[in-house]
């Protein structure tokens, strides 16, 4: 079905072959490698130093990024700049904070030129489609899945200091990717939908970290059979193999995508030319793909719907042992409830956002159920279509009638049920969503209050045909149905009457508007000579997702109150975090102004260390944290609590990881196979730390004190910029633009 061969191929004839040798001039023939030279500054050799063609951004991330650009000097946006409003747009908690956020939105495009998307008109990633994209072109976006890989634009997804980066016309720095082809072949079965294609792709490649920070360029005789919105359906998930971004050959579809929404000069065709060589290959057989199921909690937990038929006492128990793992004895799972008749009955579906909510998962999805009802029992169904034009398409041509009629309930462009704002489950609940992540509590449940939920994801076509059987789990393939022929007729007017686009037409004089919850960052501290870390948290898991470092749901609504905001910080995970962080940044806090506390003196005296020039600061040990979301906030609230580093086995992602350096937060790592065995409270000394940095050293050594015994620790900092050294050692990227002179722009 679906293989990842690690052997490096060549184009030749139209086809992949394997090879031995790799040839550079091979590598830059890829599609990917020529975008990213097109975009490239110049770097040292084996680097680059990206400029990108446009962001976007959406109400989670957006206000954060333009404060942090307004400290550091911005002036104006110097390349097209969306803020989208489908995050925080249900305003269910803070009272007026998430309107007060859309007005600085609109405030701030104004003042700076940029563009804004206003609530429920798309959610971010369709905009981008519909208006942003180009082929040849890069996008940069504070959001995971900024993917558009099928439009033949290169989207990456970045904490918002990377696009504070671009606000101020610095670089996004990378070492130069590997690439690795995927090659689609085949033509999918009836029932089989671009959900089903991707978490077998996740299962075969997140694994292991098979394609982690490379590029996926997809072409073969298996990707013409594909519509557009199935190909984006396809790539936006991509996010969850850990691969950085994503391309495809373009064709006369995509052409006719461009022009249907009146941007025919965007088209330009793409095509691996022979002699291109890649790392690795993934092998699709699109024709034996079978309709699919991601287990609770994550993508890559797949298994197929008809496996999940044939035993699911035993697969759901397995899922019950790993809540317990996670959660320990907060809740009580107990998915054995949902089993009757020795059939799995879910109690709710969604198809939402940028994976679910397309034209056509939704004209399918009524197809399968229309004449039929998803009955009066405890399952019920929610269709989000992802933007403004598609819900008036579905509208036009009966599609929302004949799903009403169902009993299913059509609302408005919205991401809530990707992270937990929006159609949470009851506890113990069993959803299947046509959604982009099902980690643990991303689905808004509280397990510090004994609530526990799961999700399951599933294509919709599935959903629908589960819904046409009143919840019982359905694989869209078992049942008859007419496979519609779609015809999606788009208007953009509704962009034109609602958006405002202010993209060169800056207004220096024009004030924001600061609702009551909109702070400016606190103080952050450079760092010292020398660094003093206590242990504030210690995680084994085998992934800490950033939804686990600052939790999504409702906190998202805090998101423009730095101090507010790192409240939440691991509350999820670890609720003594925030206090034990407190605790010690009340020491650096009462060292920087001359009296050192005594518990740091009595360390600082058993390593021979020096208070006056010690930064006493808080530290996370996870295994492989930062899976998952973009968002800047993992990072920015361990900083505000005064963190100064993370030490891990490895960084789950590349963003968050990026988040951390920007933020002021070293990224050590540890010695391969070290077996971390300090707890909570224990000290961490590293002496001439500034110096180390500054100067490129990677492996530093360090004292660990630990119930009153010291223990030599080698810490690495591997492959930081010049630039991401000076950030470091000024405390964070706004102190770095500020030494610079940069903040005296600012207005």
């Amino acid at each position: 079905m679906i293989r990842y061969i690690d052997t490096p191929v060549i184009i030749s004839g139209g086809k992949p072959v394997e090879t031995l040798l790799l040839t550079p001039g091979g590598k830059k023939k890829t599609l990917a490698n020529s975008i990213l030279s097109a975009h490239n500054m110049g770097g040292e050799r084996g680097s680059m130093r990206i400029r990108f063609d446009a962001m976007i951004s959406h109400d989670i991330t957006y206000v954060g990024i333009v404060q942090t650009a307004r400290a550091s000097g911005l002036t104006e946006f110097p390349i097209p700049y969306a803020l989208t409003n489908c995050h925080n747009s249900l305003c269910a908690v803070g009272g007026t904070i998430n309107e007060d956020d859309h007005a600085f939105g609109l405030s701030a495009a104004i003042k700076y030129g940029g563009i804004y998307v206003p609530a429920n008109q798309a959610v971010i990633h369709q905009y981008a489609r519909e208006r942003m994209t180009r082929c040849g072109g890069m996008i940069l976006g504070s959001d995971s899945h900024t993917r558009y890989g099928c439009y033949g634009t290169l989207g990456v997804g970045e904490g918002g200091g990377e696009l504070t980066k671009q606000l101020l016309e610095n670089t996004w720095d990378i070492p130069e990717p590997e690439v690795v082809l995927v090659w689609l072949t085949g033509k999918p079965r009836r029932g089989v939908g671009p959900h089903d294609v991707a978490i077998a792709l996740i299962a075969e490649t997140f694994p292991g970290g098979k394609v982690k920070n490379k590029v996926l360029e997809f072409a073969g005789p298996g990707a013409a059979a594909l519509s557009m919105d199935y190909r984006a359906g396809i790539d936006v998930m991509t996010t969850e193999t850990g691969c950085l971004s994503s391309i495809w050959e373009t064709d006369d579809k995509v052409r006719r995508f461009y022009e249907m929404v009146g941007r025919k000069e965007d088209y330009r065709e793409l095509k691996i030319p022979d002699g291109a060589c890649y790392d690795a290959v993934v092998y699709v057989e699109l024709d034996k793909v079978e309709c699919m199921v991601a287990l609770p909690f994550h993508p890559s937990k797949a298994v197929t719907v008809h496996e999940l038929q044939k035993d699911p006492k035993g697969i759901l128990s397995e899922v019950e042992q790993e809540c317990r793992k996670i959660m320990g004895d907060k809740v009580q799972p107990n998915l054995m409830n949902c089993i009757k008749d020795g059939k799995i009955v879910a109690d709710q579906g969604i198809i939402v956002g940028c994976a679910g909510g397309m034209y056509e998962n939704i004209v399918e999805a009524s197809s399968i159920l229309q004449g039929d009802s998803i009955g009066d029992s405890y399952f019920n169904l929610s269709v989000y279509p992802a933007s403004a034009p598609i819900s008036l398409a579905i509208t036009r041509d009966g599609t929302a009638a004949r799903l009403m009629e169902t009993g299913a309930v059509i609302k408005p462009a919205f991401c809530g049920p990707c992270f937990g704002a929006g159609d949470t489950p009851a506890n113990n609940g069993f959803s299947i969503r046509h959604a982009t992540r099902n980690f643990p509590n991303r689905e808004g449940s509280k397990p510090g209050d004994g609530q526990a939920a799961f999700v399951a994801l599933m294509d919709a076509r599935s959903i629908a045909a589960t819904a046409r059987n009143k919840g019982v789990l359905t694989a869209a393939t078992d049942i008859e149905y007419n496979v519609p022929v779609f015809d999606y007729k788009y208007d953009g007017s509704i962009y034109e009457k609602r958006v405002y686009n202010g993209y060169k037409k800056a207004r220096p004089d024009y004030e924001l508007r600061l609702g009551p919850n909109i702070a400016d960052w606190p103080e952050m501290p450079a760092l010292e000579e020398n660094l003093l870390l206590r242990l504030c948290s210690v995680i084994h898991d085998e992934v800490t997702t950033t939804d686990e470092l600052i939790p999504s749901g409702e906190t998202s609504s805090y998101r423009s109150n730095p101090i507010g905001l790192a409240e939440h910080t691991l509350s999820r995970r670890d609720p003594e975090y925030v206090g034990r962080s407190k605790t010690v940044k009340a020491m650096e806090d009462r060292r920087r102004s001359g009296e050192v506390p005594a518990p740091a003196l009595e360390i600082l005296s058993a390593v021979g260390g020096d208070a006056k020039n010690t930064t006493i600061g808080s530290c996370i040990f996870a295994r492989k944290p930062g899976d998952g979301s973009a968002r800047e906030q993992a990072a920015s609230c361990q900083k505000v609590l005064g963190g100064f580093a993370n030490i891990s086995c490895e960084y789950a992602t590349k963003r968050y990881r990026s988040n951390c350096i920007n933020w002021g937060i070293i990224p050590f790592t540890l010695d391969a196979g070290t077996d971390f065995t300090y707890n909570v409270g224990d000290w961490i000394y590293v002496p001439g730390i500034r110096q180390a940095i500054l100067s490129g050293q990677e492996t530093i050594p360090a004292k660990v004190i630990s119930g009153g015994e010291v223990y030599s620790l080698n810490l690495h900092c591997l492959g930081l910029t010049e630039e991401e050294r000076q950030i470091l050692t000024e405390g964070c990227l706004i102190n770095y633009y500020a030494r610079q002179g940069k903040c005296e722009k600012s207005k």
